[in-house]
């Protein structure tokens, strides 16, 4: 896992420029950095080394030297790809996957992404024509961001990178505000940033004379097999998800496992006995805390198991730091338990597996099964009555039933825009200073209904949230959380094999009356005690509703309410309003509340640039100590001058002495080792 960055083009200080860029992921890659420079291109690579620790760095060329690769991610079946290779004749001088791909692209031009297993987002560029081509992986794993300016393009793991080109003129996208305040997130491929966006998954970018042309190369098909029985169903997951569990292992560092109460990361960790799992739960009861399931299910299966308790006040005093590493606001409070349990893991491997994916792709989440129940529901009561019942429920407190009364009246492409729904389109425009900014969520989700217009209604759902709340949410807070403390985290179940399996299993075996899941809970039911196979899914359960009740927190958040900057974008006047509904018991506004208060904190600091300057500069120490922790528990650094004579075969350097002298100019830096400096890791 690292971080790449660049731009084409010329500046005034290209090298500075490009240093610059990478030097803000630098919690992306601790462990070193490198750089390719020409009169067209800048490119800039920050390691976290996982594989062939001593000879990975980036960037990597081919046999001519004409094509420059700079790579983020894993790829599983890079031996099997390698001996492909080998055998047309290509040479190799890494044990890298990262080399795999530069040979693969030169062999197989685009087709090599579809031959790929694994999680990826890089860049080639050819020296010949001056093209760049960059791709992400089938669902979305790694990042990768880019925008044009001036006809020149400028790409990163991460937005910070983007911020820090010269030419960049900062805007602030409000049309990112109106999505991101009905779905939690934003809607990509669009960003808070004006002119940037998120390359999609399963899809490549090629730049050219100029211009860019993004093309879809994979796309997420549902195709059930009606015919298939639940035995089968079940032997099919079980094969494909061992399998992918031990590809996802492979590394030359400790690989770890993030461990829950639920099935998903639990499934996973029988796979890891003798080796090290970390869970992290609420000091606030057992209704926000995972730790006694997850430490009893750890006996049970003999890992060295890693707990940590999250107070309110680190929980609260976090959410600055967590969101400047969101680069966007993320209104998901579970993304704050993610930063704690990935600062748990870094302290101990470098790697981690995760249960991300499982539900999206297997049927996991409650919603899924409201389809099953709605049926009867519209068959005994007539439109007109349920109609009258949502405007009624519409109107009451936040009681239970209140919200299926309000779904259940609208066909599913009115009722479902994915899981996560914050805002509606009267509440927008109440709560925005400026209504004619808001949209009906359902013009975001209409494009992914009609492409989805042949499928059950559950599978619709599943659809839906594989390409927008997985996309916008689950995979983005799970990449920045575990690269804001330098973990690599990977998820086996959003393995292409895996996919193969789930895309033929029929939506009876996945969502049924008797649990969500079914399918894959009955492969896990084989591997792990019958009270955790089949226990209802928590996700991270955060008790931010209960913390908006208590006065310091109230406070907290009316102060943020009252600023000029939320006087900027809101009506203070509404906001005050639900705060104070939710304070007093009247209706739970907590995740409206919580959406809006989110985005306030970030838009300070990216766009005010409140404490976002401090947050840097102790991120700088802290991936530090994270680089010297996890190097001494690996027992050997990747942080030392490889071979002299190994790197001028891969690079084509020509190391006379010990300052570079004879480097090739156009070759600046090919990797710049960075200095250990201890520092205390105790402090935030």
């Amino acid at each position: 896992m690292c971080g790449i960055c660049g731009f084409t083009g010329q500046v005034v200080d290209k090298s500075k420029t490009v240093r610059k860029m990478a030097e803000v992921i630098t919690h992306r890659g601790p462990d070193s950095s490198g750089f390719y420079e020409d009169d067209r291109i800048a490119m800039g690579f920050r390691r976290l080394s996982i594989i062939d620790v001593d000879a990975g760095h980036q960037p990597i060329y081919n046999e001519d030297k004409s094509l420059v690769l700079t790579f983020n991610g894993e790829i599983y079946n890079y031996k099997e790809l390698r001996e492909e290779l080998v055998e047309a004749g290509h040479k190799f001088y890494t044990e890298t996957d990262s080399e795999v791909l530069v040979h693969g692209f030169e062999q197989w031009g685009e087709d090599m992404l579809m031959r790929l297993r694994g999680m990826f987002g890089f860049a080639i560029y050819n020296k010949e024509d001056g093209s760049v081509f960059i791709a992400r992986d089938f669902f979305g794993i790694k990042p990768m961001h880019y925008t044009l300016i001036d006809g020149e393009l400028v790409y990163g793991s991460e937005i910070k990178s983007i911020l820090e080109h010269p030419k960049f003129e900062k805007k602030f996208n409000i049309k990112a505000l109106d999505n991101y305040l009905s779905f939690q997130y934003v809607v990509p491929p669009e960003t808070f940033f004006e002119g940037v966006y998120c390359l999609l998954p399963g899809h490549f970018l090629w730049y050219k004379h100029g211009e860019v042309m993004t093309e879809r190369y994979f796309e997420a098909k549902f195709d059930p097999d009606e015919d298939m029985d639940e035995t089968d169903a079940v032997n099919m997951i079980e094969a494909a998800f061992e399998n992918s569990v031990n590809a996802h292992k492979i590394a030359d560092v400790e690989v770890g496992c993030f461990l829950s109460s639920g099935v998903d990361s639990s499934y996973v960790s029988t796979y890891f006995a003798d080796q090290k799992t970390f869970t992290v739960g609420f000091d606030f009861g057992e209704k926000y805390n995972e730790i006694s399931w997850a430490s009893r299910l750890s006996e049970k299966i003999g890992v060295d198991h890693h707990t940590k308790l999250i107070t309110s006040e680190e929980f609260w005093d976090a959410v600055p730091r967590v969101q400047y590493f969101m680069d966007q606001p993320l209104a998901d409070p579970s993304c704050i338990a993610l930063y704690f349990v990935s600062k748990l893991a870094s302290e101990h491997v470098k790697v981690v597996l995760s249960g991300e994916g499982a539900d999206e792709l297997f049927g996991g989440y409650q919603v899924y099964r409201s389809p099953m129940n709605q049926r009867l529901y519209h068959k005994l009561v007539p439109y007109f009555i349920r109609k009258g019942l949502r405007a009624i429920a519409r109107k009451m407190p936040d009681i239970k039933g209140r919200d299926y009364l309000i779904r259940a009246c609208d066909p599913l492409e009115e009722a479902f825009i994915g899981n996560a729904f914050m805002y509606n389109y009267e509440e927008k425009c109440e709560l925005l200073k400026d209504p004619s900014i808001a949209t009906r969520p359902q013009d975001v989700t209409k494009p992914f209904y009609r492409r989805a217009r042949k499928y059950d209604d559950v599978t619709k759902m599943q659809y839906l949230d594989i390409n927008l709340w997985m996309v916008g949410d689950i995979l983005l807070k799970a990449d920045r959380m575990s690269m804001a403390n330098s973990l690599e985290l990977r998820v086996p179940f959003l393995d292409k094999e895996v996919w193969k399996v789930a895309s033929r299993i029929p939506s009876r075996l996945r969502v049924n009356r008797v649990n969500t899941k079914y399918a894959l809970r009955q492969a896990a039911l084989r591997h792990l005690p019958q009270e955790t196979a089949e226990k209802e899914k928590l996700g991270f359960p955060v008790p931010t509703r209960v913390w908006l009740r208590d006065e310091k927190f109230y406070n907290v958040v009316k102060q943020e309410f009252q600023s000029p900057t939320a006087q900027k974008f809101f009506n203070i006047d509404v906001l005050i309003n639900w705060l104070d509904d939710h304070y007093e018991g009247v209706a739970d506004t907590s995740r409206n509340v919580w959406t809006v208060y989110v985005f306030l904190v970030w838009y300070k600091q990216y766009f005010e640039e409140v404490s976002a300057t401090e947050i840097k500069e102790d991120t700088v120490a802290e991936v530090e100590a994270i680089a010297e922790t996890q190097n001494a528990e690996v027992s050997q650094s990747t942080i030392t001058t490889p071979d002299p004579d190994r790197l001028d075969a891969l690079f084509g350097l020509a190391f006379d002495d010990e300052d570079g002298a004879g480097v090739d100019e156009n070759l600046l830096s090919s990797q710049e080792a960075e200095e250990e400096t201890p520092t205390d890791e105790s402090e935030e």
